[in-house]
């Protein structure tokens, strides 16, 4: 059923675009009405009960969340901030408890204290300002980077991410022209030996999904930019979206010219406003200096025929190739590649079962990219200094730079561009000048990576392999700080809580367990009933091996930390004292 959905879909193609044809009635602060689901579905031959079912999947397009005026971050870095309370009283105070809702995660960790207003973010002081600034709206604007938000800094052997040499469009003029003349082989050859891994978490080999699209054939392929960026205590994303957008844009177009797309969507989440703005504005930039569009950087911007149909040949002298932003609605789950397709195409964000991998059948069902923002961003700067030279960066087998994202538990929070192999002590108390309060643990990664108790630090380097090696995972690399004062099992119902609320519900592991281990914690908080470490064990072993993609898989990760490290912490809510032999 979802393949005839989603080639039904791919008929009116991205230009009319199914998913977005909901989110714009969403926007109308409404939901939308049988009439024109039913208007839409026969458009494009479906069935009333399939847009329902799609629109109700989205928290955005729900009538609990249309009909709020004000929404809480509830995200992991706000809520070990302890900042949330008195924001969610200031905001009830204000427009009415019934009127305030809660929302995750608005890319503010750095402060905490984080809101959301008639589709603008709001963190920091803000909150104080809100009852003069309320009576003029326009006056409460958001604070933005220039403004105090945040400390970016580069720190190793080169800079890759972090300047802002391809801010100007001279820059990447001069960028694309030098890979134009160079051969696909070796420009695919260049980012092959540069070793450069997926910065999305999962770490794959960005060549090798290249070169995997290229080597399909297809009258149809597109390059797709994950900025879901969903994890609670991340904002690397954010920072590149709206202070890099040239780099993210740009990888997109070097990906293009080698796997021969001819289409592209940079998928956002709605919670970034600004930075799908930001994004909006540069891609019009692009196309005026005739960097996206028909025949790239050519003289000739004709059409091949007097029809008015583009040219599809996609070589260096005939390079067609442009990109759309999709705004998110919502959905966390939509983060996984396959969930992310399905939202395009207008389908409820659930997992696909892998194989086929995207680059065989993508969205639409024809061969598509997906990386995500920093993968993207890296690419420009690869082309320039050349692959062997940025292979030389980091360690033999997580080459490169990465983005770590330091949150408001750190006395000088921020985003750091570090060379992978950095000691995780470094990052800690010279980059990010050690913590506000005493801190137990550090969740790296999101809510799916590995709780690292703060003696494990001076053991781990920020790489792929050695998180690993010590039962951890290294993810999208954010740091949230868990202070000494936050009993480590209100964190732990909290990650549970979390992915119950996320979870996409296709698979029973992840929709039943994520709820039964939330009930758990809390009964166990609450004295009800004591936490039985077999029923446990038992639970975190389904979900880890019968989820369908890592939101229930990867969750088992910090639980499982916990119960290891924390033992004596969590003891007095166990039935019998905690075997924390095989827990990982």
């Amino acid at each position: 059923m979802s393949e005839n959905i989603s080639k039904l879909s791919g008929r009116k193609g991205l230009k009319n675009n199914l998913f977005k044809r909901l989110t714009d009635i969403g926007q109308q602060r409404r939901i939308a009405t049988q009439t024109e689901l039913k208007t839409i579905s026969e458009e494009y031959n479906l069935r009333p009960s399939t847009l329902y079912g799609a629109s109700t999947f989205y928290e955005f397009l729900t009538e609990s969340h249309l009909d709020k005026k004000a929404y809480v971050c509830n995200g992991s870095a706000c809520l070990c901030a302890g900042t949330q309370p008195e924001v969610r009283q200031q905001l009830e105070n204000n427009f009415g408890a019934e009127n305030v809702g809660s929302i995750c995660c608005l890319g503010r960790c750095y402060e905490g204290s984080a809101f959301q207003i008639e589709g603008r973010n709001y963190s920091g002081n803000a909150i104080t300002a809100l009852d003069e600034n309320q009576k003029n709206q326009n006056h409460l604007k958001t604070i933005d980077y220039d403004d105090g938000g945040y400390h970016v800094e580069q720190y190793g052997a080169r800079n890759i991410l972090t300047d802002d040499y391809y801010n100007s469009l001279e820059a990447c003029t001069k960028s694309l022209q030098a890979m134009l003349v160079q051969s696909k082989i070796d420009t695919l050859e260049s980012i092959k030996k540069s070793g450069l891994r997926g910065r999305g978490g999962a770490g794959f080999p960005t060549a090798i999904k290249w070169q995997s699209c290229l080597d399909i054939e297809s009258d149809q392929k597109y390059v797709v930019c994950n900025a879901d960026e969903g994890d609670p205590g991340a904002f690397s994303d954010r920072y590149l979206l709206e202070q890099q957008p040239q780099r993210v844009i740009l990888g997109m177009i070097v990906c293009a010219y080698l796997t021969g797309a001819t289409e592209g969507v940079l998928y956002i989440r709605g919670e970034y406003p600004e930075s799908i703005e930001i994004i909006n504005r540069v891609l019009e930039e692009f196309r005026e200096y005739n960097l996206l569009g028909v025949n790239i950087l050519s003289d000739n911007k004709g059409t091949d025929d007097q029809s008015g149909n583009q040219f599809s040949d996609n070589d260096k002298d005939n390079f067609n190739f442009d990109l759309m932003v999709i705004e998110g609605a919502g959905a966390y789950i939509c983060g996984e590649e396959t969930a992310l397709l399905a939202s395009i195409e207008g389908r409820r964000g659930e997992v696909d079962v892998r194989p086929p991998f995207p680059t065989e059948q993508g969205l639409f069902k024809k061969p598509t990219v997906v990386n995500n923002v920093e993968t993207f961003a890296a690419i420009p700067t690869i082309l320039e200094m050349g692959g062997k030279q940025y292979s030389l960066l980091g360690t033999e087998k997580s080459t490169g730079t990465k983005l770590v994202s330091l949150d408001v538990g750190f006395n000088r929070p921020g985003i750091y561009e570090v060379e992978l192999g950095t000691p995780l002590t470094t990052i800690v108390d010279k980059l990010g000048q050690g913590f506000k309060q005493p801190i137990k643990a550090l969740h790296i990664g999101g809510p799916l990576g590995g709780l690292v108790p703060i003696h494990k630090m001076n053991d781990l380097n920020l790489d792929f392999e050695c998180f690993s090696e010590h039962d951890f995972l290294l993810g999208h690399a954010s740091v949230v700080c868990i202070p000494e004062s936050m009993p480590i099992i209100d964190y732990l119902e909290h990650l549970f809580e979390f992915t119950a609320a996320e979870s996409c519900g296709k698979c029973f592991p992840c929709r039943l367990g994520s709820v039964r281990g939330k009930e758990m914690m809390s009964q166990a908080k609450a004295g009800e009933q004591k936490l039985d470490h077999g029923l446990l064990t038992d639970l975190l072993d389904t979900l880890e091996r019968g989820s369908l993609c890592a939101l229930g898989g990867g969750l088992p990760l910090p639980i499982k930390n916990a119960l290891m490290y924390f033992d004596e912490e969590l003891s007095p809510y166990f039935s019998k004292q905690i075997e924390v032999r095989n827990l990982i």
